[in-house]
């Protein structure tokens, strides 16, 4: 259009390397040709234009959450002359109605993870993969410990429930394999540690792990119950962790083990690999981690029982049997993730 200001159209047109015609044509009409386009027009009559705005709104205000295939059949039995091939023209005509009138969605903020300052912690259930020890089914899962920064990961395998004995075992012996102590501790509600447990026992088990988190100096959070994305540091990993032992299985050609170390071995490696893998960041954000402490701090639940003339005490559901000349006298026990040990004048222990 330069050459426009100072030139007559043709000669401007030639200056510009185009024909004089496209000169006088620009010259008369200087739109754009996609400006020029005039909007497409409907071809068809629209099937929905008598029930939309007076019977589906209605239901989509009524019920935000319906899906658009049972709004189809809604209207499929409201009006059976209705054609079945309009789902996709309703699907698009819900989806722009939702996004102009609809409700307001939840907003994902990109997370920045700050080396040093998050370890997450969770428990994932592996009955799934069909593990056997020696022949019988293994009802376990893993405690899973990760690095949000590094993705420094520590599995530890759990007989039975979830549990603080567990927890509190497992993050200590990921945190004394990591040589270091992050800033702060996430875990969920720990709802199954929780559950079935008087007002008194879960403020006890409470006060127990933040006494825990501040033996090693770290600030104890907790995501909110229901909201994953919350802990999606360790809820994805989760997956990936499975797949790898399932994959490991699969290479192994059995899913049955002699002995549960044999398994536990086998878990050690897959996690292994897994850190190798990210042995840079690791090393790099171990520099930044808090120091750790002189020693351990108790993994243990202690509780007092009496031996009763069975020979024996029960303990969480489970009858324990001791030497017959301790009947008549109270016990101390400590409950540990895999053993029980009993305290008078000595210590004695005992499988689970």
């Amino acid at each position: 259009m330069k050459y426009r200001l100072k030139e007559g159209p043709a000669q401007a047109a030639a200056r510009a390397g185009f024909s004089a015609a496209t000169g006088y044509r620009i010259d008369q009409d200087r739109r754009l040709p996609s400006q020029k386009k005039a909007p497409r027009a409907r071809r068809r009559p629209d099937p929905l234009a008598a029930i939309f705005d007076t019977e589906v709104v209605p239901l989509l205000q009524s019920a935000p959450g319906i899906r658009p295939i049972a709004v189809l059949d809604e209207m499929l039995r409201r009006h059976p002359d209705l054609p079945g091939n309009v789902r996709r023209t309703l699907e698009r005509r819900i989806r722009d109605w939702r996004a102009l009138h609809g409700e307001e969605h939840d907003v994902m903020f990109r997370q920045v993870h700050e080396p040093g300052r998050l370890g997450l912690s969770d428990f994932t259930e592996m009955d799934s993969l069909g593990v056997t020890v020696a022949g019988v089914a293994l009802d376990h899962r893993l405690y899973h410990f990760r690095l949000a920064c590094s993705g420094f990961e520590h599995a530890h395998v759990i007989l039975g429930g979830e549990s603080y004995v567990a927890l509190a075992e497992g993050l200590q012996n990921a945190i004394w394999a990591l040589g270091g102590v992050p800033r702060e501790h996430r875990s969920d509600s720990l709802s199954a540690a929780f559950r079935n447990l008087e007002t008194e026992a879960r403020e006890d088990l409470t006060t127990r792990y933040e006494a825990l988190c501040a033996h090693y100096g770290m600030q104890p959070t907790r995501n909110n119950r229901g909201i994953a994305h919350e802990n999606g540091s360790i809820e994805s990993p989760h997956g990936h962790l499975k797949n790898a032992v399932r994959d490991a299985l699969l290479l192994r050609g059995t899913n049955d083990f002699d002995d549960l170390d044999s398994y536990r071995r086998l878990i050690d490696e897959i996690v292994g690999r897994i850190n190798a893998r990210n042995g840079k960041r690791i090393e790099a954000e171990r520099a930044l981690l808090q120091p750790l402490p002189a020693q351990r701090t108790c993994d243990y639940e202690e509780t007092r029982v009496y031996v009763t003339t069975t020979c024996g005490f029960v303990l969480r559901k489970v009858f324990y049997t001791v030497p017959s000349r301790l009947i008549g006298h109270h016990l101390r026990v400590r409950l540990y993730c895999y053993v029980a040990r009993r305290t008078r004048s000595g210590i004695s222990r005992y499988s689970r």
